[in-house]
């Protein structure tokens, strides 16, 4: 079982160059990816995405970004329209005020735009530096997730266990209902026709009504439920994307336990129906956050 919540983190520092990768990943009901780069490397967009989808198949995940070539060299230009922009724009103050005084350099320096810098960016480069920090980031967040996800399943378990002994005392009453629905039929036809209470019509009737209220059909459905939650999120392929399936076993575990609800007689079934929709909405809330 894996969490969709995740953080990984690998950076490089040293005089060639200053790069940093950062994943983040949170709960979704697909995979979402979303990257941030710089704009120059744009073009290796789709080999960073290609990586997170080789270890993540549900979730927002959100990728960060940052590279320096310290070995660049820094070229530095002037922009000329942006010049000749300042320059009429300082004859023209100079002919509105009565100004003699030339322009100078140091006037245009400390305007905005003047000069421009720039590194030239080299993609392959840039990417033999960020594939192994991207790598070392996702196997981070694979390690985060994956401790998460225990974490959820230590949890998801210890809900499931109440939901058993919900299961096992709905079995433990399932006897009594039918004794219940038994007893209260034959001292409603003893008040009706006395000692000359037909037995065959009694038994019809008991049970049409155990047919109603019966609930071992249900107990038996949601042992089969259970078993197949478990044997989908804690074993075969632990690792597989397995959130979706779980969360339709949970909609039909509460179809059931609802059921049984609607078809208790006995107070006791009603209160551990009561303890397992709790434990069931649990373990629905943690469900939110596995992949």
């Amino acid at each position: 079982m894996i969490s969709m919540t995740g953080y990984g983190y690998a950076e490089r520092q040293d005089e060639k160059f200053s790069a940093v990768v950062e994943v983040k990943s949170y709960n979704n009901r697909y995979l979402d990816i979303n990257c941030s780069i710089p704009g120059v490397f744009s073009q290796l967009e789709k080999q960073i995405r290609d990586a997170v989808a080789g270890v993540a198949r549900r979730g927002r995940v959100e990728v960060f970004v940052r590279f320096r070539d310290n070995e660049e060299d820094l070229v530095v230009s002037v922009d000329e329209s942006v010049v000749n922009g300042y320059l009429k724009a300082f004859a023209e103050l100079k002919a509105h005020a009565g100004i003699q005084e030339e322009v100078r350099l140091d006037h245009l320096l400390s305007r905005e735009g003047v000069l421009k810098s720039e590194r030239p960016a080299d993609a392959d480069r840039a990417w033999a530096v960020i594939e192994p920090l991207l790598d070392e980031a996702l196997r981070d967040l694979a390690s985060s997730r994956q401790a998460e996800g225990a974490r959820l399943a230590l949890d998801i378990e210890s809900q499931l266990e109440k939901i058993d002994q919900c299961v096992r005392a709905f079995q433990t009453y399932a006897g009594e209902i039918e004794e219940t629905i038994r007893n209260g039929l034959q001292s409603r036809f003893a008040e009706v026709f006395g000692n000359e209470v037909d037995e065959n019509r009694v038994l019809s009737e008991v049970a049409v009504q155990l047919t109603r209220f019966s609930i071992n059909e249900e107990i038996v459905r949601l042992q089969a439920h259970l078993d197949s939650f478990r044997e989908i999120g804690f074993g075969g392929d632990p690792e597989g994307p397995v959130g979706k399936k779980l969360d339709f076993l949970c909609q039909e575990l509460n179809r059931e336990i609802n059921t049984t609800g609607s078809k208790s007689i006995i107070v006791e079934v009603n209160q551990q129906v009561v303890e397992a929709k709790d434990a069931l909405e649990n373990v629905r809330e943690q469900l939110r956050n596995v992949e």
